[in-house]
């Protein structure tokens, strides 16, 4: 069977956690943001320690629900930028905009005692077309990720780090590795009448743009983590899609090792509006 590409949301595979009892936290008076998170030379940082500083400033993107059960629901993952109180995700890991009643938006952050804090999002602001959404929390800003800023070239070693499977895995952050293998535009495929929606309409009016295709394997719960560039320590782009062989479900028993990511220019635009 032709193979197709196609993006999943973290949704698409949905698990059942029991979850301790969790309350939105009021907003503080913010302190100085933490100053971006980069290597502090110009050498490799290597990967475990890029993996330890980076974690704290992943984060976990979903719904809150006092009724429900569990009252967090997982959706996809999530980097802080900017001053520490910008979070970066997938436009796609967002519930629906026409779910109602609309549900409470939160993320989810590690503390240094290793317990998940519940974070309000205040304010959404959305890029459809390249599939981005930017969520300012509430509470002490995160220590921001560095962005890349030079351009990225095809070969470079790279590392992501998120929730691949969701509640599965019990929340951890989890790290892959590989390099990006092509720089190449990318169009959503033609879709049917039934599946036309506001993103695939924006997508097809824009056309194609260029995406980072990574030797790497994403799985349900890995989008909107961010990607690094492993000598720098720099974020070069947003997990974002992977190539599926068939089915959706296939990307667990038949993983192409083929993923998709957003190139961080787009992030940069985002944050200037």
């Amino acid at each position: 069977m032709r193979a197709r590409l196609q993006a999943w949301p973290a949704a698409a595979l949905r698990v059942c956690v029991a979850l301790l009892a969790l309350a939105a936290l009021p907003v503080h008076a913010q302190p100085a943001a933490p100053s971006p998170l980069r290597s502090a030379t110009s050498e490799p940082a290597g990967l475990p320690e890029l993996i330890a500083r980076a974690k704290p400033s992943v984060v976990l993107v979903g719904t809150y629900n006092d009724l429900a059960s569990p009252r967090f629901g997982f959706r996809g993952t999530g980097f802080a930028v900017g001053q520490g109180h910008s979070i970066v995700t997938n436009a796609h890991v967002l519930p629906p905009p026409e779910e109602v009643p609309a549900p409470q938006l939160v993320v989810q952050v590690k503390t240094a005692a290793g317990d998940w804090e519940v974070r309000r999002v205040l304010q959404t602001s959305l890029d459809r077309p390249n599939d981005l959404a930017l969520l300012e929390i509430a509470g002490p800003a995160l220590r921001p990720l560095a962005l890349k800023t030079q351009a990225t070239a095809e070969g470079t070693d790279i590392a992501f780090i998120g929730f691949p499977l969701g509640g599965a895995l019990g929340f951890s952050h989890v790290t892959h590795r590989g390099i990006i293998s092509a720089i190449t535009p990318v169009a959503l495929p033609a879709p049917s009448s039934q599946a036309l929606n506001s993103r695939n309409l924006s997508q097809l009016r824009s056309g194609s743009f260029d995406m980072l295709q990574l030797d790497a394997t994403a799985y349900p719960g890995n989008s909107g983590g961010p990607v690094f560039d492993l000598r720098s320590g720099e974020v070069l782009g947003v997990i974002n899609m992977v190539l599926l062989k068939n089915t959706k479900e296939s990307v667990l028993n038949q993983p192409s090792g083929i993923s998709y990511a957003i190139p961080i220019e787009h992030v940069q635009r985002l944050l200037q509006r």
